[in-house]
Order: structure tokens, then C-alpha cells, then sequence
């Protein structure tokens, strides 16, 4: 079961970006709970698919989480001498806790970025409430905040 899991959630991923355009893929870091690896994909201007793998460090989020969104980012919310984007999206979670079952849920997200025109590099800060469907159901909440480098693909 977790295998069938893993693999709808890899094709879902990179059947995304399959059809994208080139804008460029992120990698970085993000620290909070969890704490691990963060990934994004740009669609286009506005859009792009997000992924993280991490583990969750505290209690009963101690364990592996994967994750993947799709988000959509408003550039002009918020007037500044920098671009400061406000995002939101949705996708799903999957979280393979110490001693405990696997957890499939749905996630939101929503965070705010600034990109350094300088250098090919964001900095951001999000918040993800998921609802937990499988084996139980329940309510999660993942904060972050990260980096990620730029590459040119």
C-alpha cells in the first residue's frame, strides 16, 4: 500500500513537469516541522509545483514526510522595492511516522517568498494546514521557512 502511495505520488510530480515550460528549477533547504529538502518547479510566471521530503523532528511528527503542491504565486499583493509574492496552493502529504502507520492527507499552503534578483535564489515562509484521511482521519500543521538556488534548465 505504501508503495502504490509512493509511486501515484512520483508520477503525479513528474507528469507535471512533463508538460511545463521552462522557468527554472529550485532546491534548497527548509527548517521547521518537518525539516528536510525543498524542490520547486516553475509552470510558467505565476504557477509551479512544489515538493519537499523531510522528517518531522517533535513527538508525534517525528518520522518521514514527503509532500507535493501545486501553487500559484500574486505577485502584486504586496508593493515593495522587492518582488514579494504572496502563495497559496494545494496538494498531498505523506507522512511515515516512527512506530506508527503511514498517513496519506490533503494539504493547503500558504506563505509569502522573496526572490534576490542578485542572485538566482529565493527565501520563504509558509504555512500548511493537511487534513489527515488515511488510516485515521485528523488535522496537521507544517511551518517552514527555507531557501532555495536556482538552476537553468
Amino acid at each position: 500500500m505504501k508503495r502504490i502511495f509512493l509511486i501515484l505520488l512520483l508520477l503525479l510530480t513528474f507528469s507535471i513537469t512533463l508538460f511545463s515550460q521552462e522557468y527554472g528549477i529550485g532546491a534548497g533547504i527548509m527548517l521547521g516541522e518537518p525539516t528536510g529538502l525543498s524542490g520547486k518547479y516553475w509552470l510558467d510566471e505565476t504557477t509551479a509545483a512544489d515538493f519537499g521530503i523531510a522528517a518531522g523532528l517533535f513527538g508525534e511528527s517525528s518520522g518521514f514526510t514527503i509532500h507535493a503542491d501545486y501553487l500559484y504565486h500574486n505577485k502584486n499583493l504586496i508593493n515593495w522595492t522587492y518582488k514579494l509574492p504572496i502563495y497559496y496552493g494545494f496538494g498531498v502529504r505523506m507522512r511515515f511516522p516512527v512506530g506508527n502507520k503511514f498517513n496519506l492527507g490533503v494539504r493547503g499552503v500558504f506563505g509569502v517568498m522573496l526572490y534576490l534578483k542578485k542572485y538566482p535564489m529565493d527565501v520563504f515562509f509558509e504555512v500548511a494546514p493537511s487534513f489527515r484521511l488515511l488510516p485515521t482521519t485528523g488535522l496537521n500543521l507544517d511551518l517552514a521557512v527555507g531557501c532555495r538556488y536556482y538552476f537553468s534548465i
